[in-house]
């Protein structure tokens, strides 16, 4: 398989992934969101970097 196979499957399970919490339960989706708003940028980027870097380790393993 090359790059462009394996993108759009890669982005259909992060749909899928990002869709579990607002499905099983919108009342504590929509909290979350409520506290995201509060936090200041520098955390919001913090925890960005840190998933990102998790995927990275993750992709990195399973290859």
């Amino acid at each position: 398989m090359d790059f462009w196979q394996v993108l759009p499957a890669a982005i259909a399970l992060v749909f899928i992934v990002e869709g579990f919490m607002p499905f099983i339960s919108p009342n504590r989706w929509r909290a979350m969101l409520a506290v995201a708003e509060q936090m200041d940028d520098r955390m919001i980027r913090n925890i960005g970097l840190g998933s990102m870097l998790f995927g990275v380790v993750l992709l990195y393993w399973v290859h």
